[in-house]
C-alpha cells in the first residue's frame, strides 16, 4: 500500500545548520476548515484522504504521516532595511517534500504548527483570521496569474491564541511551494562567514529550483540573475493588479519568485500610488509605488550574500554582480510595460506607450478611480468620463494595432480580493460562520467572467466599508 504522502525530502538531507528538526505541537481538537481538493490532486495526494481523520491530523500537525521529516527552517534577513539577524522558522515546520504529479518539487510547510528554536519568545501558533486571509488571497492571486504560495488546508485546532485584541480561535494552515529558500537563507549563512554552507545551499538552490544553470562555471552570478529576472516578472505582476505586499523583508522575499507570506497585505480599491495598508509600515517603505524599488533593495542583498563565492577574484565578483543588480530596473519595465499594454488592449509596442500608461495612472489619481473597475471598464467600452482627452489617444493606439477586446477581459478581472469582503468573511467565520467565506472564495477563483448575481462583488467599498489598515497576525 502506498504511503498517503509520498516524500522525498532533500532539504532534510542537508547538514543540520539549515534548520532544527522539531515535531510539530498537537493540537487539541482538529478539525478540518477548508481542503484545497484540486491542489490535493496536483501533490498526488488522495483529497479523501486528507479529508480523514487520520490526514487531519497529519495536517493539523498531531501525528506525522509516514515518510515526513518536520523541521524548522534557519534564515535571517532585513526586516524594513535594518538587519534583524537570526530569525526562522518561528510558528512553522516544514513537514516534508513531495513530488506532484506535474512532475515539480513541492514543499509542504505547517503555519501556526507550535514553538520552535526560532520562535524568539512568540507561542508558535496562528490565529484563525489570518490562516482563512492567507488561503482565499491566495487562491486569487492564482486565479489572476500571480506565482504565488497556495493553501493545501485549514485545520481549527479547538484553542485559543493570545493576541493583542484579545482571545482567538486558532488553526494550522498547509502551505504548498515550490521552496521556501529566501534571500534571508543566503544572508543567514553569510553573516555568519560560513562559506561552505553558502556553498552548499547556492547549489541546493540552483539544483532544486533552477538546473538548467547547473553545469555553469559561472553559476552564482546565473542564480542571482535567475531569481532578479524572476522576481522582476513576479512585481510586475503585483503592480499589474494593484496588489501591494505590504512587508517586503528579505525574509519575505522567496528565491523560487512565488509570493510569500501574506501577512499585511490588500489589493488597492481606489488607485493612488503612495497606497499604504500595513499598519506596522508608518513611513511608507512598502507603499505601492516602492515595491520595483524595494524588490531591487532585496536582490543587491542576495548578490551581496553570494559575494564570497560568486568569483575567486573579488573585484570580478563585484563587478559581475553589480551589474546583474543595474539591470532590475530594465528587467523589471519590460515586465511591466508588457502587462500594462495588454491591461489596455495594446498589441506590438510604440514610443508612447509608456506615457499613455503614466497618463492614464495620473488621471486616476487626480479622479480617485477604482483601480481594478477602471481597466475592467476599458475592457467592456466603458471608458470613464474622467479620463477626458486620454480616451482618444487611447482608441487611436488601439486603431492602429487593432482592436482585441477579448484579451482585455482576460487580463482586466471583474472581482479581486477586496479588502472590505475579506474582512466581512473573515468576522463572520470567527461566529461559526464560514459561508460568507466560501462564496468569497469562489468569486475570486474565477474573476474574469463577469455573473450579474455577483454585481455587488465587483463594487468598491462604501466610504464606511474601507479598509485603511491590515495587520501581520503575529
Amino acid at each position: 500500500m502506498r504511503a498517503p504522502i509520498r516524500f522525498d525530502n532533500s532539504f532534510a538531507r542537508l547538514p543540520s545548520r539549515f534548520y532544527a528538526r522539531v515535531p510539530p505541537t498537537p493540537v487539541a481538537r482538529p478539525t478540518l476548515l477548508r481542503l484545497n481538493a484540486a491542489l490535493a490532486s496536483t501533490l498526488d495526494i488522495e483529497p479523501d484522504w486528507l479529508a480523514s481523520a487520520e490526514g487531519v491530523s497529519a495536517i493539523a500537525g498531531n501525528e506525522l504521516p509516514p515518510g515526513a521529516e518536520p523541521v524548522a527552517m534557519a534564515y535571517s534577513g532585513h526586516q524594513f532595511g535594518n538587519w534583524a539577524g537570526q530569525l526562522g522558522d518561528g510558528r512553522a515546520i516544514l513537514l516534508g517534500e513531495t513530488i506532484g504529479r506535474d512532475g515539480n518539487r513541492y514543499d509542504i510547510h505547517l503555519k501556526g504548527s507550535g514553538r520552535t528554536p526560532f520562535s524568539r519568545g512568540g507561542d508558535g501558533r496562528a490565529a484563525l483570521g489570518p490562516v482563512l486571509r492567507e488561503l482565499v488571497v491566495s487562491e486569487a492571486m492564482f486565479a489572476l496569474g500571480v506565482p504565488t504560495t497556495r493553501v493545501l488546508s485549514a485545520v481549527a485546532t479547538g484553542e485559543q491564541v493570545a493576541r493583542q485584541e484579545g482571545p482567538l480561535p486558532g488553526a494550522v494552515l498547509a502551505r504548498v511551494a515550490l521552496g521556501h529558500l529566501r534571500v534571508g537563507t543566503f544572508e543567514h549563512f553569510a553573516a555568519r562567514g560560513d562559506i561552505d554552507g553558502l556553498r552548499l545551499l547556492a547549489d541546493y538552490a540552483i539544483a532544486r529550483l533552477y538546473p538548467e544553470i547547473a553545469e555553469r562555471s559561472d553559476r552564482y552570478v546565473a542564480l542571482l540573475e535567475v531569481v532578479l529576472q524572476r522576481t522582476a516578472a513576479l512585481v510586475a505582476k503585483w503592480q499589474s493588479v494593484g496588489f501591494i505586499h505590504g512587508v517586503m523583508n528579505t525574509d519575505n522575499m522567496s528565491i523560487s519568485a512565488e509570493t510569500i507570506d501574506y501577512g499585511p497585505c490588500a489589493f488597492m480599491d481606489v488607485y493612488h500610488p503612495n497606497t499604504v495598508f500595513s499598519s506596522i509600515d508608518r513611513a511608507g517603505r512598502y507603499a505601492y509605488a516602492n515595491q520595483p524599488r524595494i524588490a531591487q533593495w532585496n536582490m543587491a542583498r542576495l548578490a551581496q550574500s553570494l559575494l564570497p563565492i560568486a568569483d575567486t577574484d573579488e573585484a570580478v565578483a563585484i563587478d559581475r554582480l553589480q551589474r546583474a543588480i543595474d539591470e532590475f530596473p530594465g528587467a523589471f519595465e519590460a515586465r511591466y510595460d508588457e502587462a500594462m499594454r495588454a491591461k489596455l488592449g495594446l498589441a506590438g509596442s510604440e514610443d508612447g506607450d509608456q506615457d499613455l500608461v503614466t497618463d492614464l495612472l495620473e488621471r486616476m489619481t487626480a479622479a480617485k478611480l477604482d483601480f481594478t473597475n477602471t481597466f475592467r471598464a476599458l475592457a467592456e467600452g466603458d471608458v470613464p468620463e474622467a479620463l477626458g482627452d486620454w480616451r482618444d489617444a487611447w482608441r487611436a493606439r488601439r486603431a492602429r494595432s487593432g482592436h482585441d477586446d477579448a484579451s482585455m477581459r482576460a487580463v482586466n478581472p471583474v472581482y479581486i480580493c477586496r479588502n472590505h469582503r475579506v474582512e466581512a468573511a473573515l468576522a463572520a467565520a470567527l461566529t461559526g460562520d464560514l459561508g460568507t467565506f466560501d462564496e468569497l472564495l469562489a468569486v475570486v477563483r474565477a474573476p474574469y467572467e463577469r455573473r450579474p448575481e455577483l454585481a455587488t462583488y465587483a463594487q468598491p467599498p462604501t466610504p464606511d466599508e474601507v479598509v485603511r489598515a491590515t495587520f501581520c497576525g503575529t
